[in-house]
């Protein structure tokens, strides 16, 4: 028996690769599939099965383009209606692989066909669930993403989860492995650990949502409170995990094309593609394009270009660090961002070199921004997330959470300077870059955030620990 995640950090996504005696099983595997059948050449084994525990809404799985490559069938559980191909598991069907077996557990309640498949070994032992987002370790799956597809509200769809959880997963035993789809900084939960693998026993303990004296009420009010809006592009997501998708290897060429400053500028106007900044942001404080916006490959790039510039079919031109294209290319397409028209050649350098229009952000360090708040009472905006600003933040800062900032539009002055900070320096410049794209170029950032401003003696709220929120 050989079990391999495969986590995506960026994505918080695991995938599972798991092979016996020449029979391999990919569960939500992502969206370029080379890795896989890469992998199962290296051992010599056939992909035998693709599993999907559910229609993702925050990742665009690789499920039909590697049954394509692979021929290997596609399988979802219960209530599963994909306009493709694929094998609709019924509760309890059974799937030999080598010398394992992998076991239907229908699971509704994240959304109504989710399943988790349990693995049994060769004695026909329980071992490992592969939970997808039914369970996460810390946490269970929002029960609010569904609600149209299923016309059932949260609280129902809770309440099946409920079910599923009490009736399929906890009267399993204490030693079963738990392989959950996601981990912390997915959007999928709220509560979520930042290990990625667990016991079932432990989780029983230390998961909010599996208390043996729980009632069905606790637990739907529990699962449900504090939801915030699911990112705009989940929708999107789903419907292409639904009804297919264009292969990558097309996505890759059209992306990749490299573009001189003159062609990039001329595309940019003809086609009303969005520029899209990757570098890190102390390069895109010191020059970038007008009206770009900066979202780094060093951060949660892909969730964060999902939630901010939200239509997968919004056409995209990229300026990238050298070797860093194709790279940047696929993360988007990991959350079906697949309009990447190009990049431009030789990056920022090559359009300064072309004589073009170029932009800064005024940035300044901590220290000289609390000298000046003292004097000039000059607004603070915060963008952290709201849990964020009310465990601590700067006193009298305003909080508008990237996540909703044009929510926020109205909120920032027009003409009188203020300040903008985030957590450490990355989301304020995501920020900063649409407030510009907006005409809103009274802003200034100040470099390393919340951290730089506390330890610069700014007055900040006492502090509040979040788990107690």
């Amino acid at each position: 028996m050989n079990i391999e995640q495969i986590y995506t950090g960026c994505l918080a996504q695991g995938a599972y690769y798991i092979e016996s005696n020449g029979e391999v099983a990919i569960i939500d595997p992502l969206r370029e599939v080379a890795p896989y059948l890469q992998r199962a050449k290296a051992d010599k084994a056939k992909i035998k099965y693709i599993f999907e525990t559910h229609f993702h809404a925050d990742f665009v799985s690789g499920h039909v383009t590697l049954s394509k490559e692979s021929g290997a069938p596609i399988v979802f559980g219960p209530n599963a209606e994909p306009a493709f191909d694929a094998i609709i598991a019924e509760d309890g069907q059974e799937f030999p692989l080598g010398a394992l077996t992998i076991k239907v557990l229908h699971t509704p309640g994240h959304t109504m066909e989710s399943t988790t498949y349990l693995l049994q070994d060769k004695d026909g032992k329980d071992h490992a669930i592969f939970s997808g987002d039914t369970l996460f370790l810390g946490d269970v799956g929002r029960p609010d993403l569904a609600q149209k597809a299923a016309n059932m509200t949260q609280e129902e769809l809770a309440g099946k989860l409920f079910d599923s959880l009490r009736t399929k997963i906890m009267p399993l035993a204490d030693e079963v492995i738990v392989y959950p789809a996601h981990g912390a900084g997915s959007a999928c939960g709220k509560n979520m650990m930042k290990e990625t693998v667990d016991t079932l026993g432990n989780q029983k303990k230390m998961n909010y949502a599996l208390r043996a004296d729980m009632t069905r009420e606790e637990f739907i009010n529990e699962v449900t409170e504090g939801l915030l809006p699911p990112p705009k592009y989940f929708p999107l997501n789903v419907q292409m995990n639904k009804e297919g998708y264009e292969d990558i290897d097309k996505v890759l060429e059209r992306g990749s094309s490299a573009l001189s400053p003159e062609a990039f500028e001329a595309m940019a106007n003809d086609t009303g593609a969005v520029i899209l900044d990757v570098r890190h942001q102390d390069e895109f404080v010191k020059g970038h394009l007008p009206r770009s916006i900066f979202i780094g490959l060093g951060g949660s790039f892909a969730p964060w270009v999902g939630a901010l510039i939200a239509d997968v079919k919004q056409p995209i031109l990229l300026i990238a660090p050298e070797g860093k294209e194709e790279e940047t290319v696929t993360r988007l397409s990991r959350v079906g961002f697949d309009q990447t028209l190009g990049y431009l050649e030789g990056g920022f350098e090559a359009w300064k070199k072309a004589g073009k229009e170029m932009d800064t952000i005024t940035s300044l360090q901590a220290e000289e921004v609390k000298r000046r708040v003292a004097s000039d009472k000059k607004p603070i905006f915060d963008v952290r997330k709201e849990s964020e600003y009310t465990a601590e933040h700067v006193v009298d800062a305003e909080n508008t959470p990237l996540d909703f900032l044009n929510e926020h539009m109205a909120e920032f002055p027009q003409e009188e300077t203020f300040y903008l900070h985030c957590a450490g320096g990355y989301r304020s410049v995501i920020a900063a870059s649409i407030l510009k794209s907006r005409g809103i170029h009274n802003l200034v950032d100040v470099a390393g955030g919340f951290a730089a401003m506390k330890q610069s003696g700014m007055a900040v709220t006492d502090y509040v620990c979040p788990t107690t929120l």
